[in-house]
């Protein structure tokens, strides 16, 4: 996995850009990079490396030390020259570049490995019998005079190690360049999705959150355990699906075939839309919480956003596709209001859980639930109606006396546009004909002592 939060821990290619200087008369710039490969396989700027530059087209020799960033530079160098470039290290095995030309703009790039710190002489160079060979690629050949067998096979497996993770870094970059532009695009074609689904054009809407799903799909393909993407998509999923939901059920074109293939389009969605929130939620769970200020707080975004996702899209899941999955549910509410401060978007919550297990036919834990709101607001329009209708939906008889009591207080306490008042009035007078039970006035909950 690459990183857990997006953009929160990806691989950062630090390039060393390396300046040039045009040649003028007979003198050019050598400048370079030595580095220490690890045991780990990790390559580390070496300070303090010996450099020894030998002339090899007449008798010339240069020195100096790296820097504390692995760099060395010689300002002016004979153009016409060809050099060795050696490095040692007190630390170090040493190694050397042949072939080497001032003035040309090519750093020299030397690898060091952990050794017995010996430093080549141009003799000891030219008998391993590179003194004017062509420079290989990468970081230069060892000098075969001071590797031992068992330094030669260490070096070996550590070049190999290395090129692993070369690889794997590389890989690691390709799918974080992918993620970050399917992320930007994702978020456009969803932000685009939102305005012309509120005004229910959903010809249009529709295609944007497809577009939406498609690019988040993309970058999961390259890294399936991003919780943000993940997120995102549930909620692109959920949109389309609410839109795809709503579409049906005001078509004038649709026949009943046409309209129950759509419909089964929108509970397809509201299924892939729950199972990806829970996604994103079991990877924000699973992840150490961070200690830096700044990780913490997008941890916490993230983590609030993926659990608010999955509870809206497993009330839709539960209440428009699969009400055997209201316990799962009931725990993503759970998880959310745990979280959530706000006490408008907590009650609100509240009451979509409520009303979820009541479409789900769950009306005994419906109750309890809006029996709770009532504790705090007793005069809550929604949680009286929702009670009302969990005691009236159990068919038991004993518990209708009850329902009119809040079903009456329903009626009594929301404004007359409450597009349920007309169904409570006619559960109402139903009670009272076929019943003969009359509403009662509802005793007001005992009120905790400070």
């Amino acid at each position: 996995m690459i990183g857990r939060y997006i953009y929160g821990a990806l691989v950062v290619a630090i390039l060393v850009a390396f300046a040039s200087m045009t040649a003028f008369a007979q003198v050019g710039e050598l400048r370079g990079h030595v580095w220490m490969q690890q045991a780990d396989g990790q390559k580390v700027p070496l300070a303090d490396a010996q450099i020894d530059v030998f002339r090899t087209d007449m008798s010339a020799k240069y020195n100096t030390k790296t820097n504390k960033k692995g760099e060395f530079v010689f300002a002016g160098l004979p153009f016409t020259g060809t050099y060795i470039v050696a490095a040692s290290h007190p630390t170090a095995t040493p190694n050397f570049l042949p072939g080497v030309k001032a003035g040309r703009d090519i750093p020299a790039e030397i690898t060091l490995t952990p050794g017995n710190g010996k430093r080549l002489t141009l003799e000891e160079i030219k008998a391993a019998g590179s003194g004017t060979a062509a420079p290989p690629s990468g970081a230069g050949a060892p000098a075969r005079s001071s590797e031992s067998a068992a330094d030669k096979a260490k070096r070996e497996e550590l070049m190999k190690k290395n090129a692993e993770i070369e690889a794997s870094n590389k890989k690691i970059t390709e799918a974080n360049e992918i993620v970050a532009r399917t992320f930007k695009a994702g978020n456009e074609a969803l932000s685009a999705a939102g305005p012309l689904s509120r005004e229910k054009k959903y010809e249009e809407s529709i295609p944007k959150y497809t577009a939406a799903v498609a690019a988040y799909d993309e970058g999961l393909a390259a890294d399936p355990e991003q919780p943000a993407v993940l997120t995102n998509k549930a909620v692109a999923l959920k949109g389309r699906g609410v839109d795809r939901f709503n579409s049906a059920l005001t078509s004038k074109t649709l026949d009943d075939a046409g309209k129950t293939a759509a419909l089964q389009a929108a509970k397809d969605d509201f299924k892939a839309a729950a199972e990806t929130a829970n996604k994103a939620v079991a990877l924000i769970k699973a992840a150490p919480v961070p200690t830096d200020p700044a990780e913490v707080q997008r941890y916490n975004n993230n983590k609030y956003a993926a659990m608010l996702t999955n509870a809206e899209a497993m009330r839709l899941y539960v209440s428009k596709a699969d009400q055997s999955k209201s316990e799962e549910g009931l725990a993503a509410f759970k998880d959310y209001l745990a979280i959530e401060t706000d006490p408008a978007k907590k009650a609100k919550a509240q009451l979509d859980m409520a009303q979820m297990l009541l479409d789900s036919g769950a009306a005994d834990k419906a109750l309890e639930e809006f029996k709770g709101i009532l504790t705090a607001q007793p005069d809550s329009p929604d949680a009286n109606l929702g009670a009302g209708l969990a005691l009236y939906a159990t068919g038991d008889k004993a518990k209708f006396q009850e329902a009119a009591n809040y079903l009456q207080h329903f009626v009594d306490v929301a404004p007359d546009t409450n597009p349920m008042k007309d169904d409570a009035k006619a559960i109402l007078t139903e009670l009272k004909n076929t019943d003969k039970i009359a509403p009662e006035k509802i005793k007001p909950a005992p009120r905790k002592r400070p």
